[in-house]
């Protein structure tokens, strides 16, 4: 991507703005150091980097400013005062007056930025103003998360008087590959509470994720308050694998996870998976059942055994409440079927069943997603197919010019074990450790034309995990790598670079207490002790 003329001119008028009426003065920072923003360990990695060598003093005498007419802007101004605050002790004020100050982080929109995507945006780092502009607020955001990258964990001690952090100086000019940046969390085999999902949003936020899907029902447990139908969550909403009681969200819940999210522009997906993965929602209502056996609570870890009854009118009465319920409190434009291991359903109910939820799906307004084996029915190209497991399936999506989120479980599958000494995860895929689950390209595996996909979605599973701790060992580091291959140029990406930048991403994870796996591939640039890996608690499977 290229820098343009228009872009420079506006940069210029904006500094003659900002400090045309400031007093004449020498340069507080004399001393600022020498940098080299293209050294900087960013992830994921820009589409272009320039250095200027110098750099640009946070510290006392900052200010955040947006555009009057930038909406949204404001938000995100507040956000990126928030963050620094939490890494720097700085109370960074916003949109104040200009005087007494010194330096300027000025955010604000871009028409030209705007033609090329609605999450491009350009950062200009000087000695004493940031500038960033954006194609959208979201576009902002996601520059935001650039910029705090770039603040030094620590204050310079060689520079003045009072703390400042410099920050390199330079230019980033910065689009994603792909517009589908996803993770997955199964909620349902394990419970995650509202607070433990906000941290998760938090983390992946950072890396520039935009999708968080939410794996809400499954054979062991019912996670979402569903009015019309409460038995579901009375019954199957405190059960989960092994011993352990699980719990569930009230409706008032999930709308608190919906916004965290979307402050943090990331959208949620829930996922109702059927007509197989339903044993919960048939304890909980017999009639449902199609698998003639009598429901019983599981707690197992066995898949492909129940199903609904495909062919009858109560099943689809249940399925549009369902849909129509979440789907009510669920601004994203997408809803998540399933369809996966239904393996008692016959194939052509199986059909049946995926072309009439299909269309209940979209007379709620939503794109219906399923997993890969939604391809065999007679689903029209508005609707998504996730690529888990069959090659030919994903081959029958690229003739139905269906559009494809890559989730092959032997790269992107996150509950993966890294290899022999992982404490958690299962390996029925294989093992993917950090450079196996980097070093691939999405953006034409299997063959699989780019024009069809959406984006890469790393799925995480719960049978094994049941504490955040837990969920972050299998999570990260490999959650960041598949950040960068959803963002970041084919170009741009590199194994020896990337596993250096990895390795400084230490300081972050501990900050944020996070329990990553110190993959020994990796040379981790922390002061403190690797973190320890728990001991898997025992599950009664």
């Amino acid at each position: 991507m290229h820098y343009f003329r228009s872009s420079a001119i506006a940069f210029s008028c904006i500094a003659m703005l900002f400090f045309s009426c400031k007093p004449e003065k020498e340069p507080r920072h004399l001393n600022l150091p020498k940098t080299d923003l293209t050294q900087a360990d960013l992830i994921p990695k820009p589409s272009t980097t320039k250095a200027t060598y110098s750099a640009f003093p946070l510290d006392q005498f900052t200010t955040i400013h947006t555009a009057p007419d930038s909406s949204g802007f404001n938000n995100v101004a507040l956000f990126l005062a928030d963050k620094l605050k939490d890494l720097t002790q700085l109370r960074v004020p916003v949109n104040t007056e200009f005087t007494n100050q010194e330096s300027v982080i000025y955010i604000h929109h871009s028409d030209s930025l705007s033609k090329i995507n609605q999450e491009s945006y350009f950062l200009k780092i000087n000695k004493d103003s940031i500038v960033l502009s954006a194609a959208s607020a979201t576009a902002a955001f996601r520059g935001i998360q650039t910029l705090r990258q770039l603040v030094p964990a620590k204050a310079s001690d060689s520079i003045i008087d009072y703390p400042v952090w410099p920050i390199p100086s330079g230019s980033i000019n910065d689009s994603p590959l792909f517009a589908y940046r996803g993770a997955m969390l199964d909620v349902a085999r394990h419970f995650f509470n509202v607070e433990e999902v906000k941290k998760y949003i938090d983390l992946l936020a950072y890396y520039k994720y935009n999708i968080l899907h939410l794996h809400l029902t499954d054979d062991q447990g019912w996670r979402i308050e569903i009015k019309s139908w409460p038995k579901l969550t009375e019954i199957s909403g405190v059960t989960e694998v092994g011993s352990e009681p699980g719990d569930f969200y009230t409706q008032e819940d999930y709308k608190i996870i919906v916004e965290y999210a979307a402050q943090n522009h990331i959208t949620i997906i829930p996922e109702v998976d059927m007509p197989g993965h339903t044993n919960a929602a048939s304890v909980a209502y017999p009639i449902l059942n199609g698998n003639g056996k009598t429901p019983k609570i599981y707690r197992g870890t066995h898949v492909g055994f129940s199903t609904f009854d495909t062919h009858k009118d109560t099943v689809y009465t249940f399925i549009d409440d369902v849909v129509r319920e979440i789907s009510a409190i669920t601004p994203g434009p997408y809803f998540h079927i399933g369809g996966d291991e239904s393996h008692v359903t016959k194939k052509n109910d199986y059909i049946y069943f995926v072309n009439k939820v299909e269309k209940l799906v979209q007379r709620y307004d939503k794109i219906m997603i399923g997993w890969d084996e939604i391809v065999t029915a007679d689903i029209d190209t508005t609707s998504v197919a996730q690529f888990w497991s069959s090659t030919d399936n994903a081959k029958i999506a690229v003739a139905k010019n269906l559009r494809i989120i890559m989730s092959p479980a032997n790269k992107a599958y996150l509950d993966m074990k890294y290899d022999l000494e992982s404490e958690y995860g299962l390996n029925w895929a294989g093992y993917v450790p950090v450079d196996t689950a980097y070093i691939w390209k999405p953006e034409s595996y299997k063959n699989i034309p780019q024009e069809n996909i959406l984006g890469i979605e790393a799925p995480l599973w719960s049978e094994t995990i049941s504490t955040i701790t837990e969920l972050e060992y299998l999570a990260f580091p490999r959650a960041i790598g598949f950040a960068e291959l959803n963002w970041s140029q084919p170009e741009n990406r590199d194994w020896e670079n990337y596993k250096v930048r990895l390795g400084n991403q230490a300081p972050f994870l501990e900050k944020m207490n996070v329990n990553y796996y110190p993959s020994p591939l990796i040379e981790w640039k922390t002061e403190s002790e690797k973190p320890k890996t728990l001991k898997n608690k025992s599950l009664n499977l």
